[in-house]
């Protein structure tokens, strides 16, 4: 796993950018956009988790992506030009092929950008921001998204621990696994409440709820961060701009058209690039002062 530099930013800074990158990647549906947002955010969920993001895409996205490809025409049917004619009688036509690779793409690229959201924008980073307005929920939200990592590292641990004895859900008949499962569920279960009461209390003795009580924090607003609020504001009020002045226009139906790649639509789609790309980009300067530091030495 490398280092990732865009994660030593401010989680407001990390929190707007993802918020961004979501709602552009599900809103702009211009082909253009939708190759952006999924090549950029494949390529910074391999950065952050090397090997295991690669796999992620192949084993999980893969499939899905051709799955949304073909439903598609084969409920929708609109389009002027047609292919063929299905069994059922009704027409397979290129528009509803092509909406359906670009649904395929923006619902990979989605998933792509909450994997790398889930990297970054850690448990600790979201209490930070919404502690104080939604202390409730953030710390609900929190809690759940700390367990969920948990609850899988302790399966794996308890299914080791049955597999030497024998008892694990391969070993055995269908009844001998059934009664195999039930005793692992009630492990986990026994152990999810053990680990509730054990937290709740960790918090009573801390003081969580008091009137008056103080947090600690570790991250401070600095100039770095200003810099990246100010690209991150430049980035998206211009992005927004072509979005409201038409320069991601594109149609699927009845026949697909886009607005003509002049000047200044381009511009727009450099610019969107520049967005998806800015953590690779802050990590490959990050990276290539690092190497000539170590150089130097």
């Amino acid at each position: 796993m490398n280092r990732d530099t865009f994660s030593g930013y401010h989680p407001l800074v990390n929190f707007l950018y993802f918020a961004m990158v979501l709602v552009f990647g599900m809103c702009l549906m211009h082909p253009a956009c939708l190759l952006i947002s999924l090549g950029s955010a494949t390529a910074y969920n391999i950065y952050l988790k090397g090997r295991k993001g690669l796999r992620f895409s192949l084993r999980f996205l893969l499939p899905m992506m051709l799955l949304s490809a073909v439903l598609n025409p084969a409920f929708n049917h609109e389009g002027a030009t047609i292919l063929a004619y299905l069994p059922s009688g009704n027409p397979l036509t290129l528009e509803s092929m092509i909406y359906g690779v670009a649904a395929a793409l923006m619902l990979a690229g989605v998933v792509q950008w909450f994997s790398c959201y889930n990297e970054v924008m850690t448990s600790d980073k979201f209490v930070y921001l919404f502690g104080r307005l939604i202390p409730a929920l953030s710390l609900v939200l929190s809690m759940t998204l700390r367990f969920v990592p948990r609850f899988n590292a302790q399966m794996k641990t308890v299914r080791q621990a049955q597999q030497c004895i024998g008892r694990d859900l391969s070993d055995g008949g269908i009844l001998q696994r059934m009664k195999h499962g039930i005793t692992i569920l009630s492990i986990m279960v026994t152990w999810s409440l053990e680990n509730a009461i054990e937290t709740a209390d960790s918090m009573r003795s801390r003081g969580y709820g008091l009137p008056g009580r103080s947090a600690f924090s570790i991250y401070r607003f600095d100039s770095r961060d200003r810099s990246a609020m100010l690209w991150l504001g430049f980035c998206c009020w211009y992005t927004v701009f072509g979005w409201i002045g038409g320069g991601f226009d594109y149609r699927y139906y009845p026949t697909m058209k886009g607005v003509s790649l002049s000047p200044l639509p381009l511009s727009f789609l450099l610019v969107y690039l520049a967005l998806c790309l800015t953590p690779l980009i802050l990590n490959g300067r990050e990276d290539r002062k690092w190497k000539h530091l170590r150089s130097a030495v």
